[in-house]
């Protein structure tokens, strides 16, 4: 088990607007693992589509909350949970295919895969009327290594 060196709470309404400012929040909390451009970049897309599809799936009549929870763990790795408490997700293994959405048409369903491809590792759970949990991590290659 990997020990937390850091941590950050986070909770949202589930409104557009703050959809740019997670993906900035956890982006300036990962800034101490001294990522490149790229891995900021592919973190700020994941958490994106993560907070976009509780929006506009999670909560599709309302505005809900929505909880991001952000650990950095020994080994330069970023740890990322996103809750929602919204309708949950009927069928997951039908909802991580790419192209399946069950937003309108100008969605496209390709969430999960880019979270998946833009991050280390992604595992999500949900329970219908309950809510749904993103967990990602992310491992920052350490600036030794890179030399």
């Amino acid at each position: 088990m990997k020990k937390t060196e850091n941590y950050m709470l986070l909770e949202i309404p589930s409104r557009s607007a703050n959809e740019s400012f997670s993906r900035s929040a956890v982006a300036a909390f990962a800034a101490r693992l001294d990522p490149t451009m790229e891995e900021l970049g592919d973190i700020k897309t994941a958490v994106s589509e993560a907070v976009t599809n509780c929006i506009v799936h999670a909560y599709p009549n309302e505005i809900g909350v929505i909880q991001i929870k952000c650990k950095i763990l020994s080994g330069n790795v970023l740890d990322i949970s996103i809750k929602d408490h919204g309708c949950g997700i009927e069928d997951l293994s039908k909802a991580m295919r790419p192209l399946y959405t069950t937003g309108s048409d100008e969605r496209s369903g390709m969430g999960f895969t880019i979270m998946e491809s833009f991050m280390t590792s992604l595992k999500v759970t949900s329970k219908v009327g309950k809510g749904t949990t993103v967990h990602m991590k992310r491992k920052i290659v350490d600036r030794g290594e890179k030399r």
